[in-house]
């Protein structure tokens, strides 16, 4: 067995105190599974300025590079010319094209809904994120929507990969191509093309977004993996959230042939800092999925062991009402951490 370095961006605001936490019940669960584990600590993000570095150091990319894979807490882009935002930067320089994001019901977690069980899967370098935009005259601008056949063709493929390999049973496609004929036309055929050529197993299902949104809401169980471009699928994954709790109870990863970067989707919300009161739930949900990635790619089954321990505490947390206050809890940061690291403790469990 041989030791994994992982590279971790604390990040900025309630970023340190969260990825502290999480680490510490990761170590505690990697002790148990014999998961051999290695934090590479680098910054981005406004702590990367404040120390008089670039945004993302060169230092940080060379370390994703050879790490391969990074968990990443909240940063905060400075507002105002000369700053691209970090998380667009990361995807771009490692093509991160799969952006990922599980949305669930969670014991112990009431909302209006039950049940909720979709995976939105979004492409992540095309569509109006491209940047592209241009002052065409005084007074009128212009943001242009790139899509090419490559990346809808690659981003479809992974989505149907994924669904197939986790025993998902239906895709469905979330569109505006009876209004952008070409972008979103181009994105449907592509999906379409590789339903019927590679996955015709699955059910796949095309639906004009607008519509999706009310369906969404009126019955959120009647879907289970989303496929969408870049700016629909950043809006729809944090209304998915909205179903099961917020964004403090959904994980992301960000996934490219060579590179993953998994993250905490939520803000690193600067007004709660320091004062123990931040929720690390979403961002460990991310380190799950980032053990259960390692497991996949390096063939080493006791990170997989190490994310079902961290699964099984925090899951049995929740039912036994043991959460921060944003829950109904009354456990702060660190609090919530000692009690999963003492229930990873207390499970019965046979090491690799």
């Amino acid at each position: 067995m041989q030791t994994k370095d992982i590279a971790v961006i604390p990040g900025d605001g309630i970023g340190p105190e969260i990825t502290q936490a999480v680490l510490r019940v990761i170590d505690a669960a990697a002790a148990k599974a014999k998961a051999d584990i290695n934090w590479v600590f680098v910054s981005a993000g406004l702590s990367a300025l404040e120390e008089g570095d670039e945004l993302i150091p060169e230092r940080t990319m060379n370390e994703i590079s050879r790490c391969k894979v990074a968990l990443k807490g909240p940063c905060t882009t400075p507002v105002g010319e000369g700053f691209t935002s970090v998380n667009v930067r990361l995807r771009k320089a490692f093509n991160l094209y799969a952006a990922v994001r599980p949305v669930r019901s969670l014991p112990g977690v009431e909302t209006r809904y039950k049940d909720v069980d979709i995976v939105i899967i979004r492409e992540n370098t095309e569509g109006l994120y491209s940047g592209v935009e241009n002052e065409i005259t005084p007074g009128v601008v212009m943001s242009m929507k790139v899509a090419s056949e490559v990346a809808c063709q690659r981003i479809s493929s992974w989505a149907f990969k994924f669904a197939n390999r986790r025993e998902r049973k239906k895709v469905t496609m979330l569109h505006k191509a009876n209004i952008m004929k070409l972008t979103d036309g181009l994105f449907l055929r592509c999906a379409d093309e590789v339903h019927k050529n590679d996955y015709p197993n699955l059910a796949f299902e095309s639906v004009i977004i607008d519509a999706g949104c009310m369906k969404l809401v009126q019955d959120p169980t009647q879907f289970d993996v989303l496929l969408l471009e870049n700016l629909y699928g950043d809006v729809i994954s944090d209304l998915c959230a909205g179903l099961v709790g917020g964004l403090g109870v959904v994980p992301g990863a960000n996934y490219g042939d060579n590179e993953a970067v998994f993250e905490a989707v939520h803000g690193s919300a600067p007004d709660i800092a320091g004062q123990n009161l931040a929720n690390p739930l979403a961002l460990l949900m991310s380190a799950v999925m980032m053990l259960n990635y390692l497991a996949e790619t390096d063939g080493d089954v006791s990170f997989e062991k190490c994310a079902s321990l961290i699964k099984t505490a925090y899951d049995d947390a929740l039912i036994a009402g043991e959460t921060t206050k944003d829950l109904g809890g009354s456990l702060g940061t660190a609090e919530f951490a000692d009690v999963l690291i003492a229930r990873i403790a207390a499970l019965q469990f046979k090491a690799p």
